[in-house]
């Protein structure tokens, strides 16, 4: 096997959301003369599969799976150990390469006769899709050398002491053994040693790496005890250095860099906790008293004044400098909180009260779709709860319309009112599959649970941020805030669990269970598909087409894509059109008209999409999310897209559904015409593009997804006590069909 020019390790842990895109990021480049080591390091998500999917099917990649997790260092150790190329290249696994940079790297390597380090620059991407380059990007438009030492060009020495914008020449770092060593900060003891040894030195002013700002789930925003790793971490610098006598005027440099190094880590909150603040303060002191430079010159203005109070290690003068900072932030934002007028000042001290009562233990709420009653997946875990956990008391939230609607029995709380702000007040678990409002507290040992309301399609959460259209002016900042207050996140698929995590950059853990109001789909017999098509009118013998068209963003108003006369003229009066209209819109005079025929029935305000869907022979869907529970049914499904590019442009998708549809497609509606009239809408075709799609999109709805979520959330039980029915096993609700069959075999009564 040739030796690669460039080994890309890739250490990797708890990234499945971002694993794909950076491994694409390095695969897709023009420069293939390459390996990557994916170092799976023990990750308990989904990320050791993907690995293993990305080797299969490339061969430069080389999946390392560790026994047991040993951290990032570790990790990019284990990756060197079997690297074999030129050039050690570390990326962190949810980072991305920009394109064209490995080609540019090889160029410059050749063109510097392969230096033992070469370093490039960066750009900070956010989650909102900002992109930001490095603010010292200036260091590499400095004159100078093209090859050089660190003490020839010290300027380098100030960028950030990462590990991953640089190349390593691998005979140089294995000549002068370097590694990795364990702990928080593991980088400083790495690249500060590295750059001093290092003989030849080059740069290239080209931004190579796309470093992700991950508004959570950075291991290093983690408050926690091991942020005092930094300390082990300096020591490991200061005794490189003091093993080279050459090396002794880095010392002031290097002694600034660790001072400010300590001072920016005790000025972020969520690093140290604060009854260690004072400890990680005098280990602070007790280092600058250790490595404190002959004739040191302390930096001047507010940084010198912390210097120096860490010198003296005047703990309390320096929290107190901190307190006057917050204190004039705080005054200023107390300012702004006056000048906002309280809705409802009565309802607020109610509410203020109830929240300083104990939380009820036994309390639960239940909310859809901003407060529209008894449906999706909160009904379902509402349902299940009052069987497997009756000790726990549910509300569901409705608005006073909605009451008349809700199943006999069913306790419910109004928003706005008392028993409303009480109820959200005390109450323990709380389930909801959009968001509570804005004045709602998430109170400290409560449990939230994101129940969703579909698998996306449609771009999610702050992915609209570049939709305009869609997005319509939402603030993204209070979306998250609610956000935020999630513990869980309900997913159906792994599809769906990547988006998630994308989508809402927040700290939930996600709740892989399927979707609690798919059960019915195999729970329903054949008596429950009769009772239901009759419920709802459906003529005994004819095939009920259910269209459910979904919200367009682009369109002011309700602009019917179909023509629904021609249709049923075209199906004739063998079929009926149950029309499924969404709720954002009021009923139509064109439906109003087509009812009187007999060929359309208006399902509209019928509370349960789910029973819908059990009365349905087949689905009509365009780009709604009823084409991904339907499909449990494992009956044909039709897909309109007549106006798929203007739908994708203005909203925004995860994938082509042109290419990965559950069924037929139909672009106008004479093939749509053609597509019902010629039988092909169940065809063997048909059930093939159907089965593709289950087996992607199906993948944990099998009957159990509520009983799951209760179980877990309510009675403490772990998710391996009822695993997944594998797809092939699972039995779905009897198609209308053989529901009729089955009734005809019956005896009458």
């Amino acid at each position: 096997m040739s030796k690669p020019r460039i080994s890309v390790i890739v250490p990797i842990y708890q990234v499945q959301s971002f694993l794909p895109e950076c491994l694409e990021s390095i695969l897709e480049q023009s420069f293939r003369d390459i390996e990557v080591i994916a170092v799976n390091d023990r990750s308990p998500d989904r990320c050791g599969e993907i690995v293993d999917e990305y080797a299969k099917a490339d061969e430069r990649v080389r999946a390392l799976h560790l026994p047991e997790n040993v951290g990032l260092g570790r990790a990019r150790n284990a990756g060197m150990e079997i690297a074999r190329g030129d050039y050690l290249f570390f990326l962190d696994s949810d980072d991305t390469l920009t394109p064209g940079s490995l080609q540019l790297i090889a160029d410059r390597l050749e063109e510097t006769s392969d230096p033992d380090v070469l370093i490039f620059d960066y750009a900070r991407t956010f989650w909102w899709g900002g992109v930001t380059r490095n603010s010292l990007a200036a260091v590499f438009q400095t004159e100078g050398a093209e090859v050089f030492t660190a003490k020839e060009r010290p300027e380098f020495l100030s960028l950030l002491m990462v590990v991953w914008n640089k190349v390593y020449r691998r005979d140089f770092i294995e000549k002068r053994g370097f590694e990795f060593p364990p702990g928080y900060y593991e980088d400083t003891p790495w690249t500060f040693p590295v750059l001093m040894s290092a003989e030849r030195i080059a740069a290239l002013d080209h931004v190579a790496v796309h470093y992700r700002q991950r508004r959570q789930g950075n291991i290093l925003r983690t408050v926690s005890r091991k942020h005092f790793d930094i300390f082990d971490q300096y020591e490991r610098v200061f005794a490189f250095m003091d093993s080279d006598p050459s090396l002794a005027e880095w010392r002031p440099q290097l002694f600034t860099k660790m001072i400010d190094h300590f001072i920016a880590i005790l000025a972020k909150s969520n690093r140290v906790p604060d009854e260690l603040r004072s400890e990680f303060f005098s280990m602070a002191h007790r280092h600058y008293q250790r490595y404190l430079p002959a004739g040191y010159v302390r930096p001047e203005g507010e940084s010198g004044i912390r210097h120096a109070l860490i010198a003296r290690g005047a703990y309390p003068v320096y929290q107190t400098l901190k307190i006057a900072n917050q204190g004039r932030r705080k005054v200023r934002k107390t300012v702004r909180a006056t000048k906002k007028k309280v809705a409802d000042r009565r309802l607020t001290r109610h509410y203020e009260a109830a929240l300083k009562q104990p939380i009820d233990q036994n309390l639960a709420v239940y909310s859809s779709y901003w407060d529209r009653g008894y449906v999706c997946n909160p009904a379902a875990l509402h349902a299940r709860a009052k069987e497997i956990a009756p000790h726990v008391r549910g509300v569901v939230v409705a608005k006073k319309e909605e009451v008349k609607k809700l199943p006999p029995g069913v306790d419910y709380i109004i928003p706005g009112t008392e028993r409303y702000w009480e109820v959200m007040a005390r109450a323990k678990y709380f389930f909801n599959n959009v968001n509570f409002e804005d004045r709602f507290v998430k109170r400290p040992g409560t449990v939230h649970v994101q129940t969703q309301h579909g698998t996306p399609l449609k771009r999610m959460g702050v992915h609209l941020m570049q939709y305009p259209i869609a997005a319509k002016g939402t603030n993204f900042t209070k979306l998250l805030q609610r956000s935020d207050r999630w513990d869980y996140c309900i997913s159906s698929n792994r599809f769906s669990s990547e988006i998630w995590e994308r989508a809402f950059p927040c700290s939930f853990k996600l709740m892989e269970s399927g979707y609690p109001r798919n059960d019915v789909f195999y729970t329903a017999t054949a008596d429950d598909v009769r009772r239901l098509r009759k419920k709802i009118g459906i003529p005994e013998g004819k095939t009920a087409v259910l269209y459910a068209p979904t919200h367009r963003d682009y369109t002011k108003g309700y602009v019917p894509q179909l023509d629904l006369g021609r249709l049923t003229d075209a199906l004739g009066d063998d079929f009926v059109v149950l029309m499924r209209g969404h709720h954002f819109y009021e009923r139509t005079a064109e439906v109003q008209a087509l009812e009187a025929s007999s060929r359309v029935i208006d399902v509209t305000a019928y509370t349960s999409s789910e029973e819908l869907q059990l009365a349905a022979d087949v689905l009509l869907g365009d780009y709604s999310s009823m084409m991904f529970d339907y499909a449990n049914l494992d009956r044909p499904i039709v897909v309109y897209a007549n106006d798929w590019d203007a739908y994708k442009i203005s909203r925004g998708v995860y994938f082509d559904l042109m290419d990965e549809a559950p069924g037929h497609v139909a672009r106008t509606q004479d093939e749509l015409h053609e597509i019902f009239t010629s039988g092909a809408w169940k065809d063997e075709q048909s059930d093939a593009l159907r089965d593709t799609f289950r087996r992607k999109f199906c993948e944990y709805d099998d009957g159990r997804a509520a009983e799951r979520v209760i179980r877990q959330i309510m009675l403490g039980e772990p998710a391996e006590n009822l695993p997944v029915v594998p797809l092939d096993e699972r039995i779905p609700a009897p198609s209308p069909a053989a529901a009729e069959a089955e009734g005809v075999k019956e005896p009458a009564a």
